[in-house]
């Protein structure tokens, strides 16, 4: 044992490094913003109503696209199909390129001139300066963590167990709603959580899609640009403060407990 103690004492060094590199520049913020400007700027109107629109979105945005992707995940999980690397390769592409390259994506596919936005236009929505246009923006960058969460949570259920039901006269539905599903939960709560903390931080599509209704990300944004880095610190921190409280709230539910599926 004594061997790995100098291995342990250089993994816990760069550890340190490590967080102390994630720690840092928030404690600096913290630090460098009074608690009066921050409970001021608490109660304005236009931070709360940000605040709002921002988790709600999001959390709406979430809820609605997991009705398909935790389907197409199990899919993902348990089935081969022509294309199936090529597949997994485009869910990650919001992952992977600039977030105002997505947000011009989006712009044209919801666009008046394009196919959606003409056809939406008939029932009197429009996706740019909207809500809905900013639940569009934080899902495009945000799906991949749901849907790679929930496939890692398939792929760990055993299809001994699938089998066996299916055997017994189960119909497949009943089988991933009765076994799939609850066996699969942690990792797809998991990537729940990854999906609403990803979309309501998002900035460089929302942008593009929807100036205002404004999002706390945006605001805070704005502000700097108008005012500088004085007046956008306390609303940077009040939303930290706000998304760190419900990011743990949210994580909470997929904390393993002493039961026996743990």
């Amino acid at each position: 044992m004594n061997n790995y103690k100098p291995s342990i004492l250089i993994f816990s060094i760069l550890g340190g490094l490590v967080l102390l590199f994630i720690v840092s520049p928030l404690l600096g913020l913290f630090f460098s913003t009074s608690l009066n400007d921050i409970f001021d700027t608490a109660k304005e109107k236009e931070v709360q109503d940000s605040i709002v629109l921002t988790l709600s979105v999001s959390f709406f945005a979430t809820i609605f696209f997991a009705i398909a992707a935790i389907p197409f995940s199990y899919l993902l999980a348990r089935k081969g199909f022509p294309f199936k690397r090529f597949v997994t390769g485009v869910i990650d592409i919001p992952i992977v390129i600039p977030h105002s390259a997505a947000g011009i994506a989006i712009l044209g596919f919801v666009s008046r001139d394009s196919v959606v936005g003409s056809f939406s236009s008939h029932f009197g929505i429009n996706f740019i300066g909207h809500p809905l246009g900013i639940a569009i923006a934080m899902a495009f960058v945000s799906i991949p963590f749901l849907i790679n969460a929930a496939r890692d949570g398939f792929e760990s259920v055993p299809e001994r167990l699938e089998k066996a039901a299916l055997n017994l006269g189960a119909s497949p539905i009943r089988v991933f709603f009765t076994i799939s599903l609850p066996l699969a939960w942690r990792n797809i709560v998991s990537g729940l959580i990854m999906m609403f903390a990803r979309g309501m931080s998002e900035f460089g599509a929302v942008i593009i899609i929807a100036y205002h209704p404004i999002t706390t990300p945006v605001l805070i944004y704005e502000r700097f640009g108008a005012y500088g880095l004085k007046y956008a610190r306390p609303v940077a921190v009040v939303f930290i403060v706000v998304s760190l409280l419900v990011f743990i709230l949210f994580r909470s539910l997929s904390k393993p407990g002493n039961s026996s599926d743990s």
